[in-house]
C-alpha cells in the first residue's frame, strides 16, 4: 500500500494488499468491491472476447500493469460527490500517478490507477462517471494521459471494433488513469485540442495503419499539417 508522501489520507492498494491477512483497514472496508474490480481486470479486461471486433485481450494495456505490480486501486466511499470535490480528486490521482511513473523505470508506461465507487446507486453513476470523465477528459491528455469511464451500464460508448459490444462494462462503477498509447488516437480525433496534444507526444510513432485516420482528421479539424509517421509522411 502507497501512502501519498504529502497528503496522508490519499492511499494506493495494491494487488498483494488483497491477499495479505490481516487486510490493511483501507481494504478490509471495501474488499469486495475491490476484489470484484481485480476479477473483472484479470478474467475480462486480460482475456479476449468474442464480441470484441478484433484479436487479443479486451484491453491490450491491464496485463502489462498487473504483470509489473503497477496496477493500483484507490476506493471514493459514499454517495455525495459534487463535482468540484471530484475534480480535485482525480487531478491529485493525476499528478500522483505522473510521478510514481517516473520512478518505475521500464515500468512507467503500465502505472494504473483505478478510483473505485463502491456506493454509487445506479442513478449517481451518470453525472459521477461519466460527466467527469468528459468533463476533465482534455486535462489528462495534455499530460499524455487518459481517463476512462466504467460501470455496470448502459455504457454511453460502445467498442471500438464492434459498437454492439459494451466494451466499458464493469461491476463496480470506476474512473481509470492510465499512460495514453499511439493506438488511443480514436478516442481523441474529434476533439482539436485532443489531436494536437496526440500529435505533439506521438506524431513520430503512429502505427502505419492509423496514418491515414490522423491525416483525415488533421484535414476535418481544420488544424495544421503534422508530420504523421515516418518517411513518407506530409
Amino acid at each position: 500500500m502507497l501512502t501519498h508522501p504529502a497528503h496522508a489520507r490519499h492511499t494506493l492498494i495494491e494487488v498483494a494488499d488483497l491477499h495479505q491477512d490481516p487486510l490493511p483497514p483501507p481494504v478490509r472496508a471495501h474488499v469486495r468491491p475491490l476484489r470484484a474490480v481485480l476479477d473483472w481486470a484479470r478474467d475480462y479486461l486480460c482475456r479476449p472476447h468474442p464480441e470484441l471486433g478484433r484479436t487479443g485481450n479486451v484491453c491490450p494495456y491491464a496485463q502489462g500493469s498487473l504483470d509489473r505490480n503497477a496496477f493500483y486501486l484507490t476506493v471514493a466511499p459514499g454517495r455525495a460527490h459534487p463535482a468540484d470535490e471530484l475534480d480535485r480528486l482525480l487531478i491529485h490521482h493525476r499528478d500522483w500517478l505522473l510521478d510514481l511513473s517516473r520512478h518505475r523505470g521500464d515500468a512507467a508506461q503500465f502505472t494504473t490507477i483505478l478510483i473505485v465507487f463502491p456506493d454509487l446507486a445506479a442513478a449517481d453513476v451518470p453525472e459521477v462517471v461519466d460527466l467527469t470523465q468528459e468533463r476533465l477528459k482534455a486535462r489528462f491528455v495534455v499530460h499524455g494521459l487518459m481517463l476512462g469511464e466504467f460501470h455496470a451500464g448502459p455504457p454511453a460508448k460502445g467498442g471500438l471494433w464492434n459498437p454492439d459490444f459494451a466494451a466499458l462494462r464493469c461491476p463496480v462503477p470506476l474512473l481509470a488513469i492510465r499512460h495514453m498509447v499511439p493506438t488511443d488516437f480514436f478516442f481523441l480525433r474529434d476533439d482539436p485540442d485532443n489531436v494536437r496534444a496526440y500529435l505533439a507526444r506521438f506524431a513520430d510513432q503512429i502505427p502505419p495503419h492509423l496514418r491515414e485516420t490522423v491525416r483525415r482528421a488533421v484535414d476535418q479539424l481544420g488544424l495544421a499539417p503534422a508530420p504523421v509517421g515516418g518517411a513518407g509522411a506530409h
